[in-house]
């Protein structure tokens, strides 16, 4: 019994030493690229690092080679998708500049202007903004407003914009009914229907007439060949233009209601002038090129 014993002790210590291959842990196995390159070999278990670049090239290419599976969460296709670039954004059209071509004319009219508003407009609105409130300026600007409507709705149908012929026939009952005559902009406060800001010049830039070239009209300020033609034909538009022909005085009355308004509006506007000529190296140039965007925007809108 002592030898079968020991015979047994032996059999287990050899099993020990020399285990059987079937008992055997299961080690990594090696898998040795055929390939004559360099490269280095996979082990099995790794994730090979893929170029998001490389997949999405071979994406694109008419005969893409098949890409390496990846054994991940996302996918080749995903990593793929992941790296293309969006598609580029169209850059914004650009207003480019006024022709000026009689531009030491026009800065001659500007320096009047300039010297106009600082020596007599200005103060005239000042000493009227000292004693109207700013809630009856706005009321006789409504007013002012309410009476152009003729212009602004022949523009509309001229542009053949039948929403804002529609719009301007609406304010124009309503603040006449609701808003005492046009003092208060009673279509804006409580219907949300907003002025249509419609000139001649502006139906004229519609139907793809150019501005042509810059003018500084003089007291009428910045302009253009094409606006200039449009402040014309809206004259003959504007109510107040006919009013002229019932005053003894045969046209003053209507000059008078102009110069009124203008000084109403500057004195609702005071500093913004100042502020463009402050900030601008040549404040000619900076009130042409505003101007002329600011016509652009218009005509697109």
């Amino acid at each position: 019994m002592k030898i079968i014993g020991w015979i047994y002790f032996l059999f287990i210590l050899c099993l020990i030493t020399f285990p059987y291959p079937c008992m055997a842990s299961s080690s990594p196995e090696v898998v040795i690229s055929t390939s004559s390159s360099e490269e280095p070999a996979l082990v099995e278990g790794e994730v090979e690092s893929i170029d998001p670049v490389m997949i999405a090239d071979s994406l694109i290419s008419p005969h893409p080679e098949p890409a390496t599976p990846v054994r991940s969460d996302e996918g080749p296709i995903q990593v793929a998708i992941a790296n293309i670039p969006p598609a580029p954004v169209e850059a914004e059209e650009e207003v480019g500049t006024i022709p000026d071509p009689i531009e030491p004319v026009n800065r001659a009219f500007f320096v009047f202007n300039d010297k106009l508003y600082f020596w007599v407009l200005k103060p005239i609105a000042s000493g009227y903004k000292a004693v109207a409130p700013e809630v009856v300026r706005v009321c006789i600007r409504n007013f002012f407003s309410h009476v152009t409507t003729p212009v602004r709705l022949a523009n509309c149908l001229l542009q053949a914009d039948v929403k804002c012929a529609g719009i301007e026939t609406a304010r124009f009952f309503l603040n006449t009914a609701v808003g005492f005559a046009g003092f208060f902009d009673s279509a804006k406060t409580g219907f949300n229907l907003e002025k249509q800001e419609r000139d001649f010049g502006q139906t004229l830039g519609i139907w793809g007439m150019g501005p042509v070239f810059y003018i500084d009209l003089p007291i009428l300020g910045p302009s253009s060949l094409r606006d200039g033609l449009g402040i014309a034909v809206d004259v003959a538009f504007d109510p107040r233009t006919y009013l002229a022909f019932y005053v003894a005085s045969f046209g003053y009355g209507n000059t008078g209601g102009w110069v009124f308004d203008k000084i109403n509006e500057a004195s609702l506007s005071l500093g913004e002038y100042e502020e463009l000529k402050k900030a601008a190296l040549d404040p000619y140039i900076a009130l042409r090129e505003a101007y002329h965007q600011y016509r652009q925007s218009r005509i697109k809108k």
